[in-house]
């Protein structure tokens, strides 16, 4: 009996030891968790800095501080994402850049004969009759178009691209055909980009020129008041930017064809344009 005793006895301790054994070892194993699948780079990719513009003193032949000049006015405010860095995006402007920038535009060289060329013509055609004519009627004129220019470029090149955190500088395409890459200029004066990358409406070319022309009644007494005359101009200048934006997109194809310099110029040239050197 007790020799059956004894077998019971080891038969339990031995079942004891083995189910311990693993309860030991479920306790002691790792324990499973989902794999973890990388989505993003575990270190942020910097963000990348535009090609540096190009210098009057690299334009040579006819006119060439007057092509330089141009280029450089166009090249400002244009940008080129980066495509050959899968996930870079480009450096964002800072308030001082942004400041910056609209003081330079402002005070371009081209700018500034253009307004300068637009004050002859209004006095011309006697224009803002109550600033008279002769030299005093000439520099009010021009008076008045370096102050619009300037509280335009200050208000969409600094305070509303403050206020939205959008960027003010033109995203070039410069890939597909001509077609596709000229409603693109047309349709960055609705869609801008933010300081993050993605998209948005373009409230700073609205709302900056719209605010520029209601400004600029106080210092033109003679302009026509009302909505309509104010949606006109607002028309007209929107019109004009983007003009701009249509030679910002192509300007490195009239470069190439007339072989000038230009920022980016080492990226590759977009195949089906039409402006490919023969």
């Amino acid at each position: 009996m007790w020799i059956r005793s004894i077998r019971a006895t080891t038969v339990a301790a031995l079942v004891a030891a083995a189910w311990g054994g693993a309860v030991w070892a479920q306790d002691s194993r790792p324990a499973l968790t989902p794999p973890v699948r990388e989505t993003e780079p575990s270190t942020p990719l910097a963000c990348v800095q535009p090609a540096p513009m190009v210098s009057w003193e690299d334009y040579h032949g006819p006119f060439q501080k007057l092509v330089g000049a141009f280029g450089r006015r166009l090249e400002r405010k244009s940008a080129h994402a980066p495509h050959y860095k899968p996930g870079a995006v480009l450096c964002v402007l800072s308030l001082h850049d942004k400041f910056l920038l609209s003081v330079r535009e402002t005070f371009d060289p081209v700018t500034v004969l253009g307004i300068a060329y637009d004050a002859g013509i209004s006095q011309a055609e006697n224009n803002d009759p109550s600033y008279g004519q002769g030299m005093e009627g000439y520099g009010k004129r021009l008076g008045a178009g370096l102050a619009g220019e300037a509280s335009s470029q200050f208000f969409k090149d600094f305070l509303y691209p403050t206020i939205f955190s959008q960027d003010p500088r033109y995203y070039r395409l410069a890939h597909g055909s001509k077609r596709k890459r000229f409603l693109h200029a047309l349709e960055h004066s609705v869609v801008a980009h933010r300081e993050d990358g993605t998209q948005m409406f373009n409230f700073t070319e609205w709302l900056g020129t719209t605010s520029a022309v209601v400004l600029s009644n106080t210092y033109h007494p003679d302009n026509r008041r009302g909505v309509g005359p104010a949606a006109t101009r607002v028309a007209y200048n929107v019109g004009g930017d983007i003009g701009f934006n249509v030679l910002r997109e192509f300007w490195p194809e009239i470069a190439r064809k007339f072989r000038l310099p230009f920022r980016d110029q080492n990226e590759p040239e977009s195949p089906g344009t039409g402006f490919e050197k023969r």
